[in-house]
């Protein structure tokens, strides 16, 4: 009779525990074989030793990610994060904590749904072959910034092939635009976000060329989605010590 093989146990804390994300977070990982939830935090509590966790997993609100994130490293822990807003000079700052903690891992992603992961890579192969190219972000009501952080993402991925392939600015001849229509500018690349009830994370990227429309499109109708790239992080995020910006370095996506 063969012997059982044991799987390793990742203990994890989650803050932002009660949020929308936080507590789908939390029922996936006590419902999987090789993770124990050891830890719930939420708005006012004290993080502490993060419940003695090996990785935390931080969905809280821009505001406090920084701060958050920044005290896991104190700690050793190795972090997951999903909250956006991250500038570069905040992500500057978590690469000089780590310098210090060598063998700590953070990763930081904008999204999680392995399908919006595929939407930005196959967005940043097409950049290279079409003139004209905007993003179209759809989310709930009650996201607090804008735009996304999967938008903000998919225009750095998107300005970085058009500057390999030698593209310049977008075209646009809008001279008068007083209300802003013609949205916001990221890197260069045009961004418009939606805000809707029943919505809860879309986006869709149109590159246009003479005669022609592609439009990648992805949709995530239930945060359950994001919950494959979540558990994905947590158990890769240890053997990636530093900082890495995006799931798809895990995923051979990059």
């Amino acid at each position: 009779m063969s012997e059982a093989i044991e799987v390793p146990v990742i203990t994890v804390s989650v803050i932002g525990a009660a949020g929308r994300m936080g507590s789908t977070v939390c029922r996936t990982l006590e419902a999987a074989a090789d993770t124990r939830l050891v830890g719930r935090y939420d708005v006012g509590d004290d993080l502490g030793d993060l419940g003695g966790a090996d990785v935390v997993v931080e969905f809280s609100v821009p505001g406090s990610a920084a701060a958050n994130v920044a005290h896991c490293i104190d700690r050793g822990r190795h972090v997951v994060v999903g909250t956006t807003g991250w500038t570069q000079d905040a992500l500057t700052a978590v690469s000089s904590q780590l310098a210090d903690k060598p063998g700590v891992g953070v990763l930081i992603a904008p999204n999680f749904a392995i399908g919006a992961i595929l939407m930005m890579s196959f967005a940043q192969q097409a950049a290279r072959f079409y003139e004209s190219v905007e993003i179209v972000e759809l989310h709930h009501p009650d996201k607090v910034d804008a735009p996304s952080g999967t938008a903000a993402r998919t225009a750095s991925l998107i300005a970085r092939a058009r500057r390999d392939a030698g593209f310049g600015d977008v075209p646009d001849a809008t001279s008068s635009d007083p209300g802003g229509a013609r949205g916001a500018r990221v890197d260069g690349i045009p961004v418009h976000a939606l805000r809707l009830r029943g919505l809860v994370a879309h986006q869709e990227v149109l590159l246009g060329a003479t005669g022609e429309l592609l439009t990648i499109r992805h949709d995530s109708f239930d945060r359950v989605s994001f919950m494959p790239g979540v558990m994905a992080g947590v158990r890769q995020v240890g053997d990636h010590p530093g900082l890495t910006v995006g799931l798809e370095n895990y995923l051979g996506l990059a």
